[in-house]
């Protein structure tokens, strides 16, 4: 439903989506009860197997040992970043004896269970890749016709998330392999957080059937890898708010849509563009999971990235994906709705010329600004934390958003 009302000259576009109804039924593995956090290795260093010429950005058990040391002394942990996840490119080209994956021996010589128990010695957990199909992407042994093996395998070596992507396979049987490596993971008795690409694969020939997977995984792909660029995370985001109708309603405790990682701090992003990826990632409750080197980051971007009050919005208990609500003057607003009745707002200045703009919070341009009656309290999380105070529907309150940059609020009612 999309009314159309003149705000001036300017045509404001307002969305509604039935999200207030109880998420379809989860998988029951008391896993991502809140939006799941960590760092993940692929988009920053991808499937650089070259360590004689590049030892310390190759995939090596060096890499995720390094990252866990820094995730605990540099505040990571603390904040609540919690899993260290390998991606694609560690196993070795060929299986064992026995059929069961093994990680490359020249990268990974102590092997993946010696690996998980030094990132658990840091109270921290660790994901691992694998593919639904004959081959990973990278083009590494497939699952296929080893799903049992392999979910005993992983609990074996004492892994904590599985990633789990569906590179050549058939996309009519995507539901049948990713149900069944679901159950697998379950019969082995460790819990081991389930996330797929499920729907990744299914879209571009009908739209999946979001009940069944939110049963079978607990965070899964909607759409394209992130790139570190604006255009990549707007294209995720222009597609997340077109088919908000469908996904949104399917997420909460223990599922979760995931737009991808997160590209702060590393090359393609200005300050603001960081700021918005944080921003919205939190209203949309998306996994954080980030993809950068923690070894080496801007101060600006860390500071970002452990902002304890966005990390509080995402993590919010009642557990319910934002949404768009209006497009206006080149503005998006997409809003969350958190406990206690309160709200977060995201104003993303999609202009990228001129100079900061402002956008006015009324409800003219902001229907769920009724929440301030008779009164609300209002707080600015980004570009930077201000208080701005007890506010009401009469008020006429502006915040100020740089080209490309979104402002974060937080509004509870008096």
């Amino acid at each position: 439903m999309k009314p159309v009302t003149k705000m001036g000259a300017v045509v404001l576009v307002l969305f509604t989506i039935g999200v207030f109804i109880s998420p379809v039924k989860s998988l029951d593995n008391g896993l991502a009860l809140k939006p799941t956090m960590g760092w993940l290795h692929w988009e920053r260093f991808m499937c650089n197997v070259d360590c004689d010429t590049d030892p310390n950005n190759c995939i090596s058990e060096n890499l995720y040992m390094q990252m866990a040391d820094v995730m605990v002394t540099e505040g990571w942990k603390e904040a609540g970043y919690e899993y260290v996840c390998i991606d694609d490119c560690w196993p070795s080209h060929q299986r064992d004896a026995k059929g069961r994956l093994q990680a490359d021996p020249k990268r990974f010589p102590r092997g993946i269970k010696k690996l998980a128990d030094y990132v658990h010695s840091k109270g921290l957990k660790l994901g691992i890749y694998a593919d639904l199909g004959t081959f990973t992407c990278g083009g590494f042994p497939g699952s296929m016709g080893y799903y049992d093996i392999d979910a005993q395998t992983f609990a074996d070596w004492g892994v904590d998330l599985l990633k789990f992507d569906g590179c050549y396979m058939k996309w009519t049987l995507l539901g049948e392999g990713y149900t069944n490596m679901s159950i697998a993971l379950n019969q082995t008795g460790r819990s081991i957080l389930y996330s797929c690409e499920w729907p990744l694969y299914e879209w571009p020939h009908h739209q999946p059937d979001y009940a069944a997977i939110r049963k079978a995984c607990n965070h899964w792909r909607n759409f394209a890898d992130v790139y570190d660029s604006w255009d990549s995370v707007k294209t995720i985001l222009d597609w997340t708010a077109d088919h908000q109708d469908v996904i949104v309603p399917a997420a909460g405790p223990g599922g979760w849509n995931d737009p991808d990682m997160l590209v702060i701090g590393n090359f393609g992003l200005s300050h603001a563009q960081q700021e918005s990826q944080m921003a919205l990632w939190a209203i949309m409750a998306s996994p954080l999971l980030m993809s950068n080197d923690l070894r080496d980051i801007c101060p600006r971007s860390k500071q970002l990235l452990q902002n304890t009050r966005i990390i509080a919005i995402s993590q919010d208990p009642l557990g319910r994906q934002g949404y768009r609500t209006a497009k206006v003057d080149s503005f998006e607003v997409w809003e969350r709705h958190l406990s206690g009745g309160r709200l977060a707002l995201a104003v993303m200045n999609k202009q990228e010329i001129g100079g900061p703009r402002g956008f006015p919070l009324t409800l003219a341009t902001l229907p769920s600004w009724k929440i301030c009656h008779p009164q609300c309290n209002v707080t600015q999380v980004l570009p930077s934390y201000k208080e701005l105070g007890v506010q009401t529907l009469l008020s006429k309150l502006v915040v100020v958003v740089n080209p490309s940059g979104t402002a974060l609020l937080t509004v509870t009612p008096i």
